[in-house]
């Protein structure tokens, strides 16, 4: 298992919510809810912030796929801000399947009693523990990197 803190990237149209992980990749908790910057770059600023705060070594970003797999307009818009963040140039990117997590969240705050029309942030920042947690036990089990890394000199992840 590879050292260094991780962030994990959850994108949503309004929203992008951000966890971290130890510093040895067991655990994701949560950190913030960004404001997405349709115009400029404060959104990937704050996380590039974020990142120097924690000392973060990686960003892996959710992918969010169709069901069977295929891609989505939210799919591009992930994929778009993930390309921005490693264009930043400051940590390699990585894009893992996120299908289902933003479900799985609403889930969890529903089971805790949590009104989740009154918690779309902290759903946004559930939403990036639960696939940052799930790309770290993917590691773990595989010994090797999770996702696709993003390439800043292409125009999206590469196999």
């Amino acid at each position: 298992m590879r050292q260094g803190v991780r962030l994990g990237i959850d994108v949503g149209k309004a929203r992008v919510g951000v966890a971290r992980s130890d510093l040895h990749g067991i655990l994701a908790t949560p950190v913030e809810t960004v404001a997405r910057a349709h115009t400029g770059e404060a959104d990937v600023e704050r996380i590039l912030a974020i990142a120097a705060e924690v000392g973060a070594t990686e960003f892996v970003v959710g992918l969010p796929l169709s069901m069977s797999g295929g891609s989505t307009q939210s799919t591009e818009d992930a994929n778009s801000f993930a390309l921005r963040l490693a264009r930043a140039g400051e940590h390699p990117v990585r894009m893992i399947d996120e299908r289902l997590t933003t479900v799985s969240a609403q889930a969890a705050l529903h089971r805790t009693g949590r009104d989740t029309r009154n918690s779309r942030p902290v759903i946004d920042q559930v939403a990036a523990v639960i696939l940052l947690q799930h790309a770290l036990d993917v590691e773990r089990s595989m010994g090797k990197p999770p996702g696709l890394p993003v390439d800043p000199n292409q125009g999206s992840h590469r196999d």
